[in-house]
């Protein structure tokens, strides 16, 4: 099953980018074996439009339609679904046993989603009660499917 990460925002070089290169490394080798690659990453430039409004329906349409390829859509969203590690594990095998093609995940720009990409996605995820920063939000997202990838392939990453 394709696994695709949309992003508003582009990670300048440096830390995060070089980690976003490791963990997407990492889960190019340990996602064949599991069936879960590859891995894209889409990069969105940030709207300029003025209105708050204006700039996430801009977004969501831009997200939408690079992840139109995939059969399952989640929006990254503070009020989304709270999973442990464990159960985000069981989410991805779940769809890849279910026959997805492709599940993709979208994190939207400073100002979040529009309602229309929240109400058309096939569900929401937060990573934490807490703000994070759209580049820290992805890395924790490719680590937590990095550590999903492993615990599907009983080994010993995650440990708890």
């Amino acid at each position: 099953m394709k696994l695709i990460v949309a992003a508003v925002g582009r990670l300048k070089p440096g830390p995060e980018r070089a980690l976003q290169e490791h963990y997407c490394e990492r889960i190019g080798n340990q996602g064949r074996p599991v069936h879960l690659s590859p891995l894209e990453i889409i990069e969105l430039t940030e709207s300029r439009d003025k209105s708050a409004g204006v700039r996430k329906a801009n977004e969501a349409k831009r997200l939408l339609e690079a992840t139109a390829t995939a059969s399952y859509r989640v929006a990254l969203d503070e009020r989304g679904k709270a999973h442990d590690s464990r159960s985000f594990a069981n989410v991805l095998a779940r769809h890849r046993d279910g026959g997805a093609s492709g599940l993709a995940f979208m994190l939207g720009g400073p100002d979040g989603h529009a309602r229309d990409l929240l109400e058309s996605s096939d569900t929401r995820l937060t990573l934490s009660a807490m703000t994070l920063p759209h580049g820290l939000a992805r890395l924790v997202l490719l680590e937590q499917i990095y550590r999903a990838m492993t615990i599907l392939a009983g080994h010993p990453y995650h440990r708890s």
